[in-house]
């Protein structure tokens, strides 16, 4: 299967400053486990998760030392890079979005698919991929999911909230919350956090 390029592919080096930006927060002791910990809770213990564009691999990391079976998936060879540098047992696999198969990786409790992964999909892959993570999805399995809902960086696009919802719904899912923050804030303009569910 040919995969269009995702933007994040298409910004090149325009999006380096990420993992050097969480690599720096990380080596100050920062907290940069807002999602890890929603995450943790949306989630039995010991579940199966997917963390899809897992970066330089910090929620994931962070959950799997919560005692999870993670799965973690990210395409950016750099990004990949970094995970291994800075998380050396957790092991990452280089896929898209779209090339998880639930044949091969079974299903999941909870699919992990924030930092504003969303935002910088292959242009017009949106309800496949949701698709996607609905057919990764175990019984009663949930779907978190995290992006900015006003311009953000260069590559990215701008999803606004009913857009998503639509997308959401013809996947065959639902929303089931909506907050402004992984703090459970009510929800804002600027960032939305989803939990959604097979519908």
């Amino acid at each position: 299967m040919t995969l269009p390029p995702t933007r994040w592919e298409l910004a090149g080096e325009a999006n380096r400053g990420y993992g050097e930006t969480f690599a720096q927060r990380v080596a100050e002791g920062a907290d940069i486990d807002g999602e890890a910990r929603l995450a943790d809770a949306l989630a039995p213990r010991g579940a199966r998760v997917l963390d899809v564009g897992s970066g330089m691999g910090r929620v994931a990391a962070a959950l799997q030392a919560r005692g999870h079976r993670v799965v973690a998936t990210e395409p950016d060879p750099a990004l990949r890079a970094q995970s291994r540098a800075t998380y050396p047992d957790l092991d990452v696999l280089p896929h898209q979005a779209l090339e998880l198969d639930p044949a091969e990786l079974g299903s999941f409790d909870l699919v992990a698919v924030v930092g504003n992964v969303m935002l910088f999909l292959g242009e017009g892959t949106e309800r496949r991929v949701l698709e996607r993570v609905r057919d990764l999805l175990a019984p009663g399995g949930r779907v978190l999911v995290g992006f900015h809902l006003t311009p953000i960086k260069a590559g990215s696009r701008t999803y606004p909230a009913d857009e998503f919802v639509a997308d959401v719904t013809a996947a065959g899912l639902r929303v089931v919350h909506r907050f402004g923050s992984y703090e459970l804030h009510e929800p804002a303009d600027d960032y939305a956090v989803w939990v959604l569910t097979r519908d």
